[in-house]
């Protein structure tokens, strides 16, 4: 018997698909998007018509669509994972020449009915191409330099093109989430020591050129680095966003100010309240019992997502699960990182709890697959 005719021959039908369904994963996915449909209709004053409404209108159409995906056989995502990853550069290409530009950058297609981001696509697509490759690889072959060599530019290659949108936040998760999933595919750590003695060497030169004739960053681009280090070097500048979300963070205390509430937000003082620094808002209204509950939440997807890959015994479903997962991880932890100064402003969204449509419909694509492993896991 053939590895397909294997697979769909133990393929579960009707019914049980659905008891198959990773249901805790379901149940708390939908809590984290009640947390943001409730805080979007907090940040517009109550007005459901705003954010709110139409964040509910896709998250329903997200889930019936993970939902539909769980009951693909996960071999069928394997089948077409190399063609989802060509289909993400091709459109990654697009918008290098036709991408509509927004805030300075240039990264979304207006496709008419839909305005798309390509890059937010390739997460996706790059993490499915890399569980294709490695579970077709040979595993002794998996730390030699060509095998490894491989998978390093189908990782670098979006990540150019990424960042000459440009989309730091996009481009530092897509060689985050290739990384891990290629230390969880067995990679030698050699090779992730020999990465990380390599950026600290760079930083340690890019810091050091400071001031010399071989300077390698523009002085604007050291006083970002001031910035981020001592916001309050610059508070009505470039340290204004991250100043406003630290009062509020603070501002909070133990139990918040109460649902809507919150005078950063209410009075306009924080920037991007409904996208990027919506955290903030609920730590301000819920305080830190708040800001701890939606971190568990968090915590409790990726630890369902961890525990459903390591009993998986196939290893694309597994390497698959656990990108998403550690996908889904780096969204969150960039993005409360970022908005308490801990990293960065780079612009990644609070998953499923900020107001976008592109960024809520992928994940739960995303987890529509994580649900097609778990359903079709060899029992």
């Amino acid at each position: 018997m053939s590895y397909l005719d294997y697979k769909v021959a133990h393929t579960p039908t009707g019914i049980r698909k659905i008891l198959y369904l990773n249901w805790p994963l379901v149940f708390l996915l939908i809590a984290v998007a009640c947390t943001g449909f409730l805080m979007l209709y907090s940040v517009a004053g109550g007005d459901l018509d705003t954010w709110a409404r139409p964040q509910m209108e896709r998250f329903v159409v997200g889930l019936i669509a993970m939902i539909g995906l769980a009951f693909v056989p996960i071999w069928f995502w394997r089948g077409v994972s190399v063609f989802a990853y060509v289909a993400c550069l091709t459109l990654l290409v697009a918008v290098e020449f036709f991408g509509d530009v927004g805030m300075g950058a240039q990264r979304w297609l207006d496709l008419g009915p839909i305005r798309l981001q390509p890059s937010e696509l390739m997460k996706i697509a790059l993490i499915l191409l890399l569980a294709g490759y490695y579970d077709w690889l040979d595993l002794r072959r998996t730390s030699r330099p060509l095998w490894v060599l491989i998978p390093v530019i189908i990782i670098l290659t979006p990540t150019f093109l990424v960042l000459t949108q440009p989309d730091l936040g996009t481009a530092v998760m897509l060689v985050a989430g290739g990384g891990i999933v290629m230390f969880a595919a067995g990679v030698s750590l050699w090779y992730f020591g020999a990465v990380i003695g390599m950026v600290v060497g760079l930083v340690a030169t890019v810091l050091e050129s400071r001031g010399k004739p071989w300077q390698l960053l523009h002085d604007y681009q050291f006083r970002r680095i001031d910035t981020f280090l001592d916001p309050s070097s610059d508070p009505l500048g470039a340290g204004y966003n991250i100043t406003q979300a630290q009062i509020a963070l603070g501002s909070g205390g133990w139990s918040g100010r109460g649902f809507m509430q919150g005078t950063q937000s209410r009075l306009n003082f924080l920037p991007e309240k409904h996208t990027d620094f919506i955290f903030t808002t609920l730590a301000e209204e819920f305080g830190f019992i708040g800001a701890i509950s939606l971190l568990s939440l968090y915590t409790l997807i990726v630890a369902f997502c961890l525990y459903s890959a390591l009993t998986n015994r196939d290893r694309f479903a597994s390497l698959l699960t656990i990108g998403v997962a550690s996908t889904f991880f780096l969204y969150f932890a960039v993005n409360m990182g970022m908005v308490m100064g801990l990293m960065p402003v780079v612009g990644v969204p609070l998953p499923m709890v900020s107001y976008g449509g592109t960024q809520l419909m992928i994940l739960l694509m995303a987890f529509g697959m994580v649900q097609s492993a778990h359903v079709h896991r060899p029992r």
